[in-house]
């Protein structure tokens, strides 16, 4: 047991690692731009850049490896990303980032759905929505202090040093890999019956349940610090100690989440998004007294990552013994539904209604909840999905 401990903490510490990547060029965009030479509108293109490479490379690596043994792929995996990292940090042109930015996302989807995967094979199998949340914790610790710190130190030091840095955690965590992963089999299941899982009805159901979901969180959280300053009347400084305290109830729901799932996905997955409704409702009436704006981004940090678990742990439920490409799939579905969702806000923000971004952020994540009766119906059984066993009812 103590190996699986090991295990799960070398997974949770390189998935900090990668989604430490994701946003970091965000708070260093006049840096970059200044150093590159281009307008910071353009330098944030490296953000969506890697963006796209997630939810277009990531199945696609995934795909090309499903018949690799697990312990190699996984150092395979984060030292493309290494790569891409050094690429960026040794940039001599906004092309050459962008490189660098492409390549390190390739390893993004296909990395955390391996890790997820390998996490829930070392535990029991009513353990498997605690496995999910701790390696996915590394996501939230990543957003709460790899991301600030990064960007810290990018205008300390350059923004070229973070990445820098970045490659040296890739190497460590590589090295931590090789040392505590067991060795596993290649897996049997082939691409043909990958691409059979991940073309299940009940496996895009609940794709789109997580798009479609989470997109109602990104409309609200993209603008939160305008949000927070222009309606709320906080000051910056507030708003950062506000994030800082979202961050850190994203942190405690993720795992909260995780040991809920292990009793009950479906009630996990429908109280999540059920109360984010409820929050995301409240938030433009919320948003005008300070006091219950606290409680709102409070409540909103504790349910934002809260649906991890459960909507990893459906994919699993619906995908059987071919699972890796059907999570990769859904890791992307979550970048795309912050895509979708931070699009949407912007055309709200951009007619002038930023006070109202929580009713659409509302609807989207009904409509998420009102998916789970799809994608999860009510059952007291065990199933079988086309052969393969889909995991303990709920």
């Amino acid at each position: 047991m103590n190996k699986s401990y090991a295990s799960l903490a070398a997974l949770c510490a390189s998935v900090f690692v990668v989604g430490t990547s994701e946003y970091l060029v965000a708070g260093m965009l006049p840096e970059v731009g200044a150093d590159l030479q281009v307008p910071q509108g353009t330098a944030g293109q490296a953000v969506t850049a890697y963006a796209l490479g997630v939810v277009i490379g990531g199945p696609a690596v995934t795909m090309l490896t499903a018949r690799l043994p697990r312990k190699p792929l996984a150092l395979g995996l984060m030292l493309l990303f290494a790569a891409g990292s050094a690429l960026s940090a040794l940039a001599s042109s906004f092309t050459m980032l962008l490189a660098g930015r492409v390549v390190s996302s390739l390893s993004h989807a296909a990395f955390l759905a391996l890790a997820l995967v390998m996490a829930t094979s070392m535990v029991p199998e009513h353990k498997t929505g605690s496995a999910i949340a701790t390696v996915a914790s590394g996501f939230t610790v990543a957003t709460l202090l790899g991301v600030p710190l990064g960007s810290l130190l990018g205008h300390a030091a350059g923004w070229r040093a973070p990445f820098a840095v970045l490659t040296a955690l890739a190497l460590a965590a590589i090295a931590l890999l090789a040392l505590v992963l067991p060795k596993r089999q290649a897996p049997s299941a082939s691409l043909r019956d990958e691409l059979r899982v991940v073309s299940r009805k009940p496996v895009l159901l609940a794709i789109a349940t997580t798009a479609v979901g989470f997109s109602g969180v990104a409309v609200v959280f993209t603008y939160i610090a305008p949000l927070l300053t222009r309606i709320g009347g906080f000051s910056p400084a507030a708003v950062s100690a506000l994030l800082l305290a979202y961050g850190a109830g994203s942190f405690l729901g993720n795992l909260a989440a995780g040991k809920l799932t292990d009793r009950s996905m479906s009630a996990t997955v429908r109280g999540v998004f059920g109360g984010l409704t409820g929050v995301l409702v409240a938030m433009p009436f919320a948003v005008a007294w300070q006091p219950t704006a606290v409680l709102a981004v409070l409540v909103l940090g504790l349910l934002a990552t809260a649906t991890i678990a459960p909507l990893q742990g459906l994919i699993l439920r619906h995908a059987g013994s071919a699972p890796t490409l059907a999570v990769a799939a859904n890791v992307g579905a979550f970048n795309l539904g912050a895509a979708a969702g931070s699009a949407i806000g912007g055309a709200i923000v951009a007619v002038g209604a930023l006070r109202w971004t929580g009713l659409a952020g509302a609807v989207l994540s009904l409509s998420g909840l009102a998916l789970t009766y799809l994608a999860l119906p009510r059952t007291g059984t065990a199933q079988l999905t086309g052969g393969a066993p889909v995991g303990t009812a709920v």
